[in-house]
């Protein structure tokens, strides 16, 4: 997490302008009882300007699998307007195997990011400011592919901005918490 100081002084750093931020809006899933975030799973719909995807995350032995299923922005929209989730596709299958229905599932929530996205020699490092109800918050994530790059070297990268570690909640978790 950063504070929004920090958030901007990297953007002043890497020399970000309007035009290098992208906005998604993540609608969370869940049932009324929470049988997703009991399984450590987590449902959304994430819709950019001009497309939207339908994804499930799911644990494994070394992080999360996610299940994605690519939907146009206007049938996004429908599945918003009419709270009537997807009966075909992977993450419905997923969902079945997970013992679950997708006409169980419940809206539990918006979360908007207003994200960054650019290569540095340890990875993909993301820049996110994000808004839900009660919520305003900055993130800073470094996503890699080659798994020499090590928690170590993330630790360097923040000490060479002078930024401390503090360890982020994902975005539905931090989003239900300010909700509640």
């Amino acid at each position: 997490m950063l504070s929004q100081s920090e958030y901007q002084q990297l953007i002043t750093h890497y020399q970000l302008t309007a035009t290098d931020f992208k906005t998604q809006t993540n609608s969370y899933f869940d049932t009324p009882d929470f049988q997703l975030k009991a399984k450590n799973c987590g449902l959304r719909i994430r819709r950019y300007e001009d497309l939207a995807e339908y994804t499930l995350k799911t644990p494994t032995t070394s992080g999360l699998l996610e299940t994605t299923d690519t939907l146009t922005k206007a049938c996004a929209d429908d599945i918003l307007q009419s709270n009537v989730l997807p009966i075909t596709g992977h993450v419905f299958e997923k969902l079945i195997d997970l013992g679950i229905h997708s006409s169980q599932l419940i809206k539990t929530g918006e979360l908007t990011t207003k994200r960054a996205e650019f290569h540095i020699k340890e990875g993909l490092l993301a820049i996110d400011q994000s808004w839900a109800q009660n919520l305003h918050d900055y993130e800073l994530e470094l996503e890699v592919q080659d798994t020499t790059t090590t928690s170590a070297d993330f630790l360097q990268f923040l000490s060479s901005f002078n930024l401390p570690y503090r360890p982020a909640k994902n975005k539905i978790h931090r989003m239900i918490e300010a909700k509640n």
